[in-house]
């Protein structure tokens, strides 16, 4: 398979593709007419929950006259076994090397959405399972949530930045670390860098020593951010990061220091409370809009006062999931 037909970091158009994919998805919620794909189908194979991913893929591929299957492996679909060589006497009766050329039998894209599994950085890293599905796919694969990143939701964060800035080059971003009671991937973090480094935006990535993002992620997008004149920088000073934002996101992330030590992390974790964004964080900024890709505990993460203030762009972020996903899947199918 070629780069162009997979979807795996929202890399794969270049940066000009990438945020005209954003701009398209902001026409077709002002209404400009979409693609039409009668006959074309989708399956969306989600090894883990999903609520915004899987609605607004669904919906978007029914604005485009297409038909979406969704499983879910363990509960409406066999569970399968990705690993190569394995004696498949577990609980997995089915191997990717058979459903996924089936699965591509029936389809004309395929998606997968797999989270990291948090125990073995080289395995994550390996992103496994998107990874098989490419390797055994004729079809184009999409990802819907892998391992390493979320590019489905990096898409919607494009056109959400476009919207609120306009031209986002140079423009002071702040992705910040925020408490958690769970452990959580880097896919979203790792995503948002991307996203911004393909905008050519400056962002700051704040967060307390300890919980720093895959390193070879942050060099890879780096130098993106560098080619598109954008630049991003790491800070473990939340309050001084938050001066002069125009955009604060706000994230947890498990650190990738703490991979074999997560009952240390778990620890130091809760200590960490007075990382929640909260109105007096947010008045440091320059009148900052306020973003997460949901869902998002409350009082937690961030504080009802942000949440609910009319600088909050939580929904509307949320709400473009389904105008750039159909904007993907124009491409994706052209």
């Amino acid at each position: 398979m070629t780069a162009a037909s997979t979807w795996a970091d929202g890399s794969e158009f270049g940066a000009d593709g990438f945020a005209a994919l954003a701009r398209r998805g902001l026409d077709l919620r002002g209404g400009a007419s979409a693609r039409r794909f009668p006959g074309k189908r989708i399956v969306n194979v989600f090894f883990d929950s999903s609520l915004r991913t899987r609605t607004s893929m669904e919906a978007a591929a029914h604005d485009l006259g297409m038909h979406c299957v969704t499983l879910n492996p363990g509960k409406d679909a066999w569970k399968l076994e990705h690993r190569d060589g394995v004696v498949m006497d577990g609980d997995c009766p089915e191997h990717v090397k058979e459903a996924v050329p089936v699965l591509a039998e029936y389809a004309d894209l395929l998606g997968v959405r797999a989270f990291a599994g948090l125990k073995d950085p080289e395995d994550d890293a390996a992103d496994a399972m998107l990874g098989a599905f490419q390797r055994w796919s004729p079809v184009p694969v999409i990802s819907l949530e892998s391992a390493r990143f979320h590019p489905l939701q990096g898409l919607a964060d494009a056109a959400t930045l476009l919207h609120e800035l306009g031209d986002v080059r140079k423009k002071r971003v702040v992705m910040t670390w925020a408490p958690h009671p769970r452990t959580l991937p880097q896919a979203v973090p790792n995503q948002f860098a991307m996203t911004c480094a393909l905008l050519g935006a400056d962002l700051t990535i704040a967060h307390p020593e300890g919980f720093d993002l895959d390193p070879a992620v942050l060099a890879r997008v780096s130098g993106i951010a560098a080619t598109n004149g954008g630049r991003i920088a790491v800070s473990h000073d939340q309050d001084e990061s938050l001066r002069g934002a125009v955009v604060v996101y706000a994230k947890n992330w498990s650190g990738w220091s703490y991979y074999g030590h997560r009952e240390v992390e778990a620890a130091r974790r809760a200590t960490l409370g007075s990382w929640t964004v909260t109105g007096a964080k947010m008045a440091k900024t320059e009148d900052a809009a306020f973003m997460h890709c949901l869902p998002v505990r409350r009082n937690v993460v961030v504080a009802d006062e942000v949440l609910d203030s009319n600088r909050s762009l939580v929904i509307a972020e949320a709400g473009l999931r389904r105008w750039t996903a159909m904007a993907l899947l124009e491409r994706m199918l052209s």
